[in-house]
């Protein structure tokens, strides 16, 4: 007899199937390819990444397993009652699942609450035997020694670097805006061959496959110790590129920065969220140093390392004459990509419960929460000032001439000691993952939010 039929889908649309929006990301969430691997061999297995594909509600498996985030929620809570019509038994999952299961019950057969290490198999198995339980609650931040590597063979193709995992899990930081801050986790570490047995179970893969990682940890050195343990070992890999999360402080040790460069790191993402002391301040992000920025990212550029970074628009200490210098500022201080967004209450942060304390939700509709919608009153700026100031510094920092300059100066200041040939080789990789990025962001403003500023509904 075939096997039981299990399709995991990661969500990413909002909009519903007449406006799907397909991310070109160059690498896919973890969740899917993680849970695969947790997945006992009783059932056959599909994973879907919606950010590539559309759902295929005629699908022939039994059983659905839905990641997704806050913002997909409204958008899951359709996919699930569109499967439950066909029969089939829907499973939620996910940080949203886990932080509202109540909500989310309704919806579905099935929710887990919690990480998934510890209580998937049984999941399946339950629901291999007709006896799926309505609520699965996995230990609260368990020891992470002992996970599988990721199903990369399950991984779409349209993804140039399937090989995603992480070393960690939380942050030593409470951000008031951060997801981390609803349930408070200890910072957890994974045993470093754990994490280099995931780098290198890529023998499905084809080999440029191999050979390009993404660490998808919330902040890589939260343990900066166990950080240059770990960098060391995957320095041995040889591999093409690497890239990584971490806090800007992480940056102050040089030692740490150097074995970033010796482990192929291409790229960082550090969340700079703002450029404006008070606004950092407004949001509990006091470890950032805002006079510390230029010079910490040129460190960077001399190690071959671009930087994405996060830069929030809406914060509570946001002025118009901030607003103004921030094309200026940016053009000063040079990060390499910038992914601009609208702040987010991210329901159950602190930030989330001061603004609804204070009656500045103007949008309860949780598909706009998703970083291109305001949904809040800003305090010291209006919504028009907030939607001229993304257009006025998305469009300068992603002009054609910026792109050229930025990038020019990045392979500039590129002296890490290497070899004129690995020189080269690394800087094209840098040099075309810069371009993807740049692009990418470039157009997902112009497609997603400079439609917004013009819609008479976003009037205050």
């Amino acid at each position: 007899m075939s096997k039981p039929k299990l399709l995991i889908i990661v969500l990413f649309q909002n909009l519903g199937d007449q406006e799907a929006y397909f991310a070109r990301s160059p690498a896919p969430p973890l969740s899917g390819a993680l849970v695969a691997a947790l997945t006992p061999p009783i059932v056959e297995i599909e994973l879907l990444h919606e950010m590539v594909r559309p759902i295929d509600y005629e699908t022939d498996a039994d059983f659905i397993a839905l990641s997704f985030m806050d913002f997909c929620a409204p958008h899951a809570y359709d996919v699930a009652a569109r499967f439950r019509a066909r029969g089939k038994k829907v499973i939620a999952g996910g940080r949203y699942a886990s932080t509202f299961p109540e909500e989310v019950a309704p919806h579905v057969d099935c929710v887990v609450v919690g990480e998934a290490e510890r209580v998937w198999a049984r999941v399946v198995e339950d629901a291999v035997a007709g006896k799926l339980e309505p609520r699965y609650d996995a230990p609260f931040a368990p020891p992470l020694d002992g996970v599988p590597p990721p199903r990369y063979d399950l991984v779409e193709p349209e993804f140039g670097v399937p090989v995603v995992t992480e070393a960690t899990r939380g942050c030593p930081y409470t951000c008031s805006f951060c997801q981390l801050t609803i349930e408070r986790a200890p910072f957890r570490t994974r045993p470093i061959e754990d994490v280099i047995n995931d780098l290198t179970a890529t023998s499905k893969l084809p080999y440029h496959k191999r050979k390009i990682a993404m660490l998808y940890d919330n902040n890589l050195g939260g343990d900066i110790g166990y950080a240059k343990e770990l960098l060391a070992e995957i320095a041995k890999l040889k591999l093409w590129a690497l890239g990584t999360q971490f806090s800007f402080d992480c940056l102050h040790d040089d030692e740490f920065v150097d074995l970033l460069a010796r482990a192929s790191c291409t790229m960082a993402f550090i969340g700079l969220e703002s450029l404006s002391e008070p606004s950092l301040a407004s949001v509990h992000k006091k470890h950032n140093k805002v006079e510390e920025y230029k010079e910490l990212f040129s460190k960077l550029k001399h190690h071959g390392i671009m930087t994405m970074t996060g830069l929030m628009l809406a914060l509570d200490e946001d002025t118009p004459e901030y607003y103004e210098g921030l094309p200026a500022h940016l053009d000063e201080i040079e990060p390499s990509i910038i992914l601009l967004s609208i702040s987010i209450p991210i329901p159950g942060t602190p930030f989330h419960e001061t603004v609804r304390e204070e009656g500045r939700i103007i949008d309860e509709d949780l598909s706009h929460y998703e970083g291109d919608h305001l949904v809040i009153r800003p305090r010291l700026v209006t919504p028009e000032q907030v939607f001229e100031a993304f257009q006025t510094v998305n469009r300068t920092f992603y002009s054609n001439g910026r792109i050229a300059r930025r990038w020019w100066r990045l392979i500039a200041n590129y002296r890490y000691a290497r070899n004129p040939l690995a020189w080269a080789f690394h800087a094209a990789i840098m040099s075309s993952v810069y371009y993807r990025l740049s692009v990418f962001q470039k157009d997902h403003a112009e497609q997603r939010v400079y439609p917004l500023a013009r819609s008479k509904a976003l009037s205050p």
